[in-house]
């Protein structure tokens, strides 16, 4: 599928496909920008603590709202292009889902509040929209552009896959971060106890400081990057279509912020997501390799993907058991 896009010039209609019309991107956006000032804005305006039923419904509602245009790109686009873009969402939203385990371990080394949490997600949604229209289109054009990237971002898939699967328990300094540290030479960030409450900047002794939650979020962001640039390849093993891609990593993102706050009380009843997903990582890489000798139809890769992340759920359900106790010794 792929190599058809070798050696093409890279103009507004191949990084924009036929029938995607920069107005449709326009109207998308704007739809996402109305969902998160409907969200954001009035909903929740006033950052609070998400209560276990509150985060269950807006979970529920994000999940209708993008099933709905699952509906709608099949509708107007065919079948091919629901069932990528419900691929591509599938492969995203468990990618986010792990990715949730590195939210806690951060908040939880900057100590911050399930007030203050709500505000760095909302920032963080925000953030990585953007990222991740830029990363999609440079991907995008880098595939158009030079056909052996393909098999950069297989083999990267691949790497991830391995490196997810038998990675131990992570640790997190934000001290070690060179986001962090590049920031800290520019900025200095204020540490006495006084520092407001929900504020990213304070004046100390007239210059202007970051506070602890600002660097919350950069590093909250800076760890989206890393996981953008694993989760973009997977979507484009499924399809080269920008529009299929972004849509499909918008929607998983958007609902990200209630997810975390119904799964973080829970989410270590999951241990064998993460195994579950670097399998995926390593079907998809091994997908992305194999593109110019075999096309594997993109049912088969949903069907694969969804039985993979169920096995996973339901193996992380079943009690694990308990060894047999011995008697003790007379």
């Amino acid at each position: 599928m792929l190599s058809a896009l070798v050696s093409v010039p890279v103009t507004p209609e191949t990084v924009v496909p036929a029938g995607h019309s920069l107005v449709l991107w326009g109207v998308f956006n704007l739809i996402i920008l109305a969902m998160l000032f409907v969200d954001l804005g009035i909903v929740n305006r006033k950052s609070h603590a998400v209560s276990l039923k509150e985060a269950a419904w807006w979970s529920i509602a994000w999940v209708c709202v993008s099933l709905l245009f699952c509906l709608w790109v099949g509708h107007e686009m065919g079948s091919q292009k629901s069932l990528e873009f419900l691929t591509g969402y599938l492969i995203e939203k468990s990618l986010s889902v792990d990715n949730l385990f590195v939210f806690i371990l951060i908040f939880s080394y900057f100590h911050v509040s399930a007030h203050d949490q709500s505000i760095v997600l909302k920032w963080g949604i925000l953030g990585a929209l953007v990222m991740r229209l830029v990363l999609v289109l440079v991907g995008v054009t880098l595939l158009t552009m030079f056909h052996w990237v393909l098999y950069v971002f297989g083999g990267l898939l691949i790497f991830t896959g391995i490196r997810m699967a038998t990675q131990q328990e992570q640790h997190i300094d934000p001290n070690k971060n060179r986001v962090v540290r590049l920031f800290r030479r520019f900025v200095p960030v204020a540490t006495d106890a006084d520092v407001p409450p929900h504020r990213f900047f304070v004046t100390r002794n007239g210059r202007l400081h970051a506070t602890p939650l600002f660097l919350t979020v950069l590093v909250v962001e800076a760890s989206d990057l890393i996981f953008a640039i694993d989760s973009i390849p997977a979507v484009l093993a499924v399809s080269p279509d920008p529009f299929i891609v972004y849509t499909s990593n918008a929607f998983a993102i958007l609902g990200l912020r209630a997810l975390y706050f119904l799964l973080s009380g829970i989410m270590g009843m999951f241990r064998y997501l993460k195994i579950g997903v670097s399998i995926v990582l390593l079907y998809v890489g091994v997908k992305m390799l194999l593109t110019d000798v075999y096309h594997i139809p993109i049912a088969v890769s949903l069907g694969v993907i969804l039985g993979v992340l169920t096995m996973a759920v339901i193996a992380s359900l079943v009690p694990p058991k308990c060894p047999p106790t011995r008697p003790p010794h007379s």
